[in-house]
């Protein structure tokens, strides 16, 4: 027989894989216990009214139907693990209870009788009930009304655990997926990232040692972060902020005379968590189309500030327009799937002509990045 293993921390667990809080549990024996309480406490009142009736008694009636059919009960808990596949069709969900109710009402007829026989002849005291065939019929009927009335509230509650537990694994499944796409698109931008800077010293090494030099040693420096950002989707603003530094540091070297970099950066901000390498590859947008084509000088501004809730990065640049075809490459449209993995529509990445240049603004909800 397929039964239900005992309650753990993580849940009820049954041998078909469903997992029922055990929140759930404690709700239903709650509810069983003040549903017999309530009958008990209705018998001893109305017994009260009558004089040749004692108070023991309606308790003794009402307490034998109790610990009866609390043991149905458990054992009805006890193997819904058989039952759960059918959650989804109720009738059969029914059905596969309902088949006992004959054998359920035999014996719990002949256990409350026995009992309640058995206590009054240990007080010298003769049970008075009704005719057997009579007994019969009446328990039956209270009986089938009372279990369509507690099935109704396993199926239920049983229902709702079964919803909990599809809509956890859903959440799991959704995060693992978000999390595999996530290390895809870091691992689409390290490569195209470290090919830049590499170009960079290359393009140095045999103008100017010494500068090349320099540029290896930021290098070591930037991918000594970058290779942190491997563990970890998220990074401190500052962390961010330091890494691009670091790559406009390397791409100035190459542009020595034609690039300034006006940093405006809300100082309160630092410790905001954000996407590991999100502005990288905006900033290398700007080297590739707004410096590297132009030889006139080229004003590269790097703002962060707090605007409606938000957190606002700016990465703007002088002198070049963005072509139609370049409003969707590799580089913003992984800066846009990464923010719309982590964030959803509450996050945005807008590119556009702005002034003489072009700007890319990304927005991300501040209710969501803090610690």
């Amino acid at each position: 027989m397929n039964l239900l293993s005992a309650p753990t921390a993580a849940g009820v667990h049954t041998d078909h894989g469903a997992t029922f809080p055990p929140k759930t549990l404690r709700t239903l024996w709650s509810l069983w216990a003040v549903f017999w309480l309530l009958m008990i406490s209705v018998a001893v009142e109305e017994a009260l009214r009558n004089p040749r009736t004692q108070w023991w008694e309606p308790v003794l009636w009402e307490g034998s139907s109790t610990l009866v059919l609390t043991v149905w009960m458990v054992l009805a808990v006890r193997v819904r693990g058989r039952h759960a596949p059918y959650l989804d069709r109720p009738l059969i969900w029914f059905g596969r209870y309902l088949r006992w109710f004959p054998w359920v009402a035999v014996t719990f007829i002949t256990a409350i009788y026995a009992i309640r026989i058995g206590v009054y002849d240990a007080l010298s005291l003769t049970y008075q009930h009704s005719g057997w065939r009579f007994i019969v019929v009446y328990e039956s009927a209270k009986l089938a009304i009372f279990t369509g009335l507690w099935l109704g509230v396993l199926f239920g509650m049983d229902s709702y655990g079964q919803w909990q537990l599809q809509r956890h694994r859903l959440l799991q499944t959704q995060k693992a997926l978000a999390e595999a796409q996530l290390a895809q698109l870091q691992g689409q931008l390290r490569p195209h990232f470290l090919f830049n800077a590499l170009n960079t010293v290359s393009a140095l090494m045999h103008t100017d040692v010494a500068r090349a030099d320099r540029l290896i040693a930021a290098l070591g420096d930037l991918l000594r972060i970058s290779l942190r950002c491997i563990e970890h989707d998220m990074t401190p603003l500052a962390e961010e902020l330091r890494t691009l530094e670091l790559y406009a540091d390397i791409m100035r070297e190459r542009f020595r005379d034609r690039v300034t970099l006006n940093w405006q950066v809300d100082q309160t901000l630092l410790d905001i968590p954000v996407p590991a390498l999100l502005l990288q590859p905006l900033l290398e947008n700007v080297f590739k189309h707004g410096v590297e084509p132009t030889v006139t000088p080229v004003r590269i501004m790097v703002s962060v500030r707090r605007e409606s809730g938000s957190l606002e990065i700016l990465v703007s640049n002088s002198g070049s327009r963005l072509a139609p075809e370049h409003r969707d490459g590799v580089g913003f449209r992984n800066c846009r799937e990464r923010l719309s993995i982590l964030y959803g529509n509450a996050a945005s990445l807008q590119v556009h002509n702005e002034g003489d240049g072009v700007a890319a603004r990304v927005s991300i909800p501040l209710t969501d990045t803090l610690p």
